[in-house]
Parts: structure tokens; C-alpha cells; sequence
């Protein structure tokens, strides 16, 4: 998965405003206990983040 594609799917799901608010402060177990953002800069790809964030926030199905 892209990057831009995963920033899509995250303000597709939490809106453009809190996307980057919850990609900053939201601190998941499914991301070893870090935000999205620190996963991504400690070089977890985009797709295994985005699965960490269906997993933790309840994605639908149909929107992972």
C-alpha cells in the first residue's frame, strides 16, 4: 500500500481533521505502543499500520 493511499483510507475514516490528530496521539498496542506516525517513521509499512489501526479502531471489512 502507498502512503497516499493510507492517508486516504485514514481521513476517509476519521475525517480529514482528526486523521492527523489520531496519527499523532493515539498510542496502539496493535503498533508495538506507538502512534501511527511512529510506526511509520520506525519504518513499519504503510499496510501493516493500516491493520494495526482496522484492528485496534474497528474498521469495517469493507473499508480495509
Amino acid at each position: 500500500m502507498r502512503l497516499t493511499i493510507f492517508w486516504e483510507r485514514m481521513a476517509e475514516h476519521f475525517g480529514e481533521a482528526y486523521a492527523d490528530s489520531f496519527a499523532r496521539d493515539h498510542v496502539m498496542a496493535e503498533l508495538g505502543g506507538r502512534t501511527v506516525n511512529q510506526a511509520l517513521a520506525a519504518g513499519w509499512d504503510a499496510k501493516s499500520v493500516w491493520r494495526g489501526v482496522c484492528v485496534a479502531m474497528d474498521v469495517p471489512a469493507d473499508k480495509r
